[in-house]
Order: C-alpha cells, then structure tokens, then sequence
C-alpha cells in the first residue's frame, strides 16, 4: 500500500504562483539586458527592488500557505492522535522559514 502525500498548501494556488514566478523570471531577464545595454544605475536598481518586492510577496503567500495548510493540518492530526510531536516540527519549520526571510 503507497501513501499518498497531501497536497502541498499552495496547491490550489499553484498556477497563479507559477504566473508570478515567470513575470519574476522575465524582469531578471530584463535587467540582464539593463546591464548588457549600459542602462543608468538607478534605472537598473528600480528593477531589483521590484523584483525583490515581487519575490517577497511570493514568499509572504508560501508561508501563509503553509500555516493555514500544513501546520493547520499538523494540529488537526494531533488532535485526533493525541502526539503533538507534529505540530512543534511544523511550526519549527514555520520559524526557520521566517527566520530566513527576516535576513534576506
């Protein structure tokens, strides 16, 4: 018998996230071309700073995605089985995750 993993939060999402993520991947593109061309500095840091705002945004719904998903979820399975071993590895994971992003 296999067992079937739960889909991932962002699941439902999964297309409006990818869309995000090729708008992201062409503006990277397009300073690559900025800097190919020669283009002004600040015109050059404008585009960065959009698509580390774009980034962060991607990766503000990922956490929210998976606190209401698989931490949600983490709870739920340890009320129904008592252990909540679960739960403090999924919000472990939860911290390391904002950890990271408070430093980038």
């Amino acid at each position: 018998m296999t067992d079937t993993l739960p889909p991932h939060g962002y699941t439902q999402d999964k297309d409006a996230y990818l869309k995000r993520l090729r708008r992201i991947e062409g503006q990277v593109r397009g300073i690559h071309r900025m800097v190919e061309e020669d283009k002004y500095c600040i015109d050059v840091l404008t585009q960065i700073s959009a698509i580390q705002s774009a980034l962060r945004a991607v990766s503000l719904g990922l956490l929210d995605e998976h606190l209401s998903h698989c931490v949600v979820g983490a709870v739920e399975a340890a009320q129904e089985s008592g252990d909540g071993a679960g739960v403090d590895a999924k919000l472990q994971e939860a911290s390391a995750a904002i950890a990271r992003l408070l430093k980038s």
